[in-house]
Parts: structure tokens; sequence; C-alpha cells
């Protein structure tokens, strides 16, 4: 049986291949497809992997898949690339890069392709796709177009000390900001409390301070940017509203109850999980820690001699500011396609696409191996994935399954920012203003303001 559903798929996909335009077939010569991402060795392995099979139908393209260091990074080389017209014909990337490849008219509208009647993809195969992370391709100002397919992703996840929580009767906390006093399940309360219990502690890390600022105008409903054409009404964060959350961090900052990465220097994960005595004999930690869902591994302890944990892992949704309007930033590699001189490329281009994303199989193993949260629904129905599930705890063998139920469980509060020509520069700016904001010394309320000002000044000049 199954040799003979191999058959009859390699029939309809060299069918599919044959249909499109220029799309070269065995015998014709190769095509090569150049693909760019961040993966490291143990991610390429299975991308190769992959590769291999969709070879076995497609033995005449070449798939010349890099590796290009950070995000950050393949955006840059992209750029210049697109500048000397050698661009990849696929790459990872995230809104902001996109938005600022489209002014080359280089990014394809995967639409051509997704509604092709014989190569597109089905309702099913796209109803298989988590909506919160299908819906992203359509978010640079015409809902028509499609310019990116979901690859992997993560989100935001609250770390805490399990172990320390219930020692001390603690409640995992599910909004910021107190409602009147004694509101035990805000992190306001919270982190106050860790204090009284252990003072040298710093009771909250947050790895991000762009996501951290960005996240509040999205579930306080403030303003932060706008996609519009004129560049000096793009970015709309310099208000009361945005600065009154800065003023309640600031206060937990001058109290000694939070950092950030910026104010740390370095992932606060590092905070979180730290047992080793300072040169004073004190172990100073954090009992909470915001980061990446993708990061679970490095929010686990170390293993004491006798195998066992200092303490016990416990992973929650990020607090919210509205327990009607939750939301949670989706993060995590897209694709797009990247024009290419010859038409068979793009072609071939979209063929590997197409295999590579609706693969339940290859989403499922990618996410147990990266920690990113698969983007098929499918995926989480494989046997594999499903013993992957059942193994999650707090070990580092199952902190990365618990975070990515966790992941699961928001997966209707996904939200992105809009993406323009300068979105990135806002992010930017915006992560630097909550640091300059929350550590200002003996500034007066005018010179906080001016923070704001500066940083919207900045992201205009950048973008005229």
């Amino acid at each position: 049986m199954k040799k003979i559903i191999a058959f009859v798929l390699s029939v309809v996909m060299l069918g599919m291949c044959a249909a499109l335009s220029g799309c070269k077939t065995a015998g014709d010569g190769k095509v090569t497809v150049v693909f760019y991402h961040t993966m490291g060795a143990n991610l390429k392995a299975v991308l190769e992997k992959y590769i291999a099979e969709f070879n076995k139908i497609y033995p005449d393209i070449v798939i010349d898949q890099q590796s290009i260091g950070g995000y950050d990074d393949v955006r840059d080389q992209v750029i210049t690339e697109i500048q000397a017209g050698k661009q990849p014909a696929l790459t990872y990337c995230y809104p902001d890069h996109v938005a600022t490849y489209l002014r080359s008219r280089k990014v394809i509208d995967l639409n051509t392709y997704i509604n092709d009647p014989e190569v597109g993809l089905t309702a099913e195969q796209i109803a298989d796709f988590i909506p919160g992370y299908y819906k992203e391709g359509t978010q640079f100002g015409d809902e028509s177009k499609m310019y990116t397919l979901p690859f992997s992703k993560s989100t935001e996840v609250m770390y805490y000390n399990k172990t320390f929580f219930e020692q001390n009767g603690l409640q995992v906390p599910d909004h910021w900001f107190p409602n009147g006093e004694n509101d035990v399940t805000s992190l306001d309360y919270v982190i106050k409390k860790i204090k009284e219990i252990e003072p040298t502690s710093v009771p909250l890390g947050y790895d991000s301070e762009a996501n951290w600022f960005i996240t509040l105008t999205e579930q306080l409903k403030t303003p932060y940017t706008v996609a519009t054409e004129n560049v000096d009404d793009r970015f709309v964060f310099v208000n009361d509203d945005n600065m009154a959350f800065c003023d309640k961090i600031r206060e937990w900052y001058n109290a000694k109850l939070m950092t950030t990465q910026a104010i740390y220097k370095a992932y606060t994960s590092g905070l979180f999980t730290n047992t080793s005595p300072n040169e004073d004999g004190v172990v100073i930690h954090s009992y909470i820690s915001i980061g990446s869902s993708a990061g679970a591994t490095y929010q686990c302890p170390s293993a004491l001699d006798d195998g066992s944990y200092p303490f016990e892992v416990g992973i929650a949704q990020i607090p919210q500011a509205d327990a009607n309007n939750q939301k949670v930033i989706s993060q995590g590699p897209s694709v797009c396609m990247l024009k290419q001189k010859d038409q068979a490329v793009n072609d071939a281009a979209w063929l590997f696409l197409k295999f590579l994303l609706t693969s339940s199989e290859f989403q499922a193993e990618f996410s147990m191996t990266s920690g990113y949260v698969p983007v098929l629904r499918s995926a989480f129905e494989l046997p594999a994935y499903k013993e992957f599930l059942s193994d999650a705890g707090y070990t580092k063998d199952g902190i990365a399954a618990l975070s990515a139920q966790i992941c699961m469980e928001q997966e209707n509060n996904y939200f992105t920012s809009p993406a323009f020509v300068g979105s990135s520069d806002a992010r930017d700016q915006v992560g630097e203003l909550l640091v300059a904001y929350i550590t200002a010394e003996g500034v007066s309320r005018e010179a906080l303001k001016q923070l704001f000002v500066d940083a919207y000044n900045r992201c205009v000049s950048l973008n005229k």
C-alpha cells in the first residue's frame, strides 16, 4: 500500500510541475532554488532529510539551502542582493523585512500560486494552518495579497518558579496591574510579595523591551503605529496612555522588582536559573521570566548531581491588561518568494515551499528539534508529536513540549503589528525608549515625555 501511495503521489506532483509555466522536469536540465535561512546544524539536518524526500519526486530541482547568520543578517544580505539583482528565490523573513523588500517590487504575491487550480493549496490545506499564523501573510496593506507563508512560530510565555510559588502560597499572575488592594493574581501584587519574601531577588525578568511595549499597546488598545503613506503619521506611540504604563514599569524598576535584557545585559533566563552565590555568598535570581516559547530549554536550571532539579519550572500565558482583549505577540520566521529572472526557478521554489509547509511530518519533526511550534494543526495529531507532548514537564527533555502546549492554548490571541517601511525602526525605538524611560534618574515629567518625542523624531528621520 505504501508503494502505491508513493507512486500516485509522484505522478500527481510531476503533473503539478508540468502544469507550471516553464518548470523543468526530468531530462530538461537542473533548476536551482536558493533558500536563505538561519538554521543551525541540528535543524539543517531535519531540512536536508526533507529535501532528500522532495528530490525523490523532483530529481532535477536542486535546493541550495544556505544558513545566513541571524534574522537581521538574512535581511541585510537580501537587501544587498536585491539591489544587485541576485536575490534568493526563497528566504526566511519577518514582516518588517518583507515591507522593506516590497519597495523593490521583487516580492511575489503567493496567491498567484496558492489559488492556481493545478498546483495551489486546497481548502483543506489552507484550513490546516493555524489561522493567526496564516493571516500574517496578508498584513502588508492589501489583504488581497499574500506575501508570506508561516514556517515555524513562537510567542512569549511566562516561566515561573513553581516550587517557590507553591511553597509561599503565591498564585500565578494573569494580569499586569492591580484591580484594587490585595489583587493576588496581578503581577504587581506577586512581584511585590516575592520581594518581601526574598529581598535580594529581582522578582521579574523580561527579555524583550520592544515586545513588552508593543504588547501592552495591543492589549490596552493604545496607539503604536499606522501603515500610512505619510511618514510623519506612521509613528503614533507618543501619547499619555503609553506613558502611563511606562510609569508603572518605572515604579517596578525603581523598587528593584524587575529587569530586562538590555538592563541585565544578557537574557534574563540566566537570572531565572541562577543557583550560584555571588562574592557575598548570596544567590540573586528572579522567580518570573517572560521570554520566547522557543527558548524554553534555557529557562530550565541544570540538574543536580543526583539527577534532580533545584526547582520545578511552571509555564503560563503572559499577563493581560484586559480579559476581553487578550493578546500575545506572534514571532518566528515565515518565508517569502522573490522574483527570479527565470520563471522556472520561481515555479520550482513554489513546489518546494508547498511540499515543506503542507507536511505535518516536517512541521512536527522541526518543532521537536527546534522548540518552535508547528504551524499546521495536523502536526499535533501525529503519534510522534503526541508522544512528544505527553512528556511535557519541567526537565530539560520535557520543557519544550510544555511550552508548546501553552502556545497552543493562546492560539486565538496572536497578533502582529502593521508592517511597513520603517516598522522595524519603530520596534527598535520603542524598545530603547522603554529602557531609557524606566531607568532615567532625577528627571522631570517634561524630560520623560521628551524621551517619547525623541524616539518619534528618530523614527521619522530614519524614513525620510
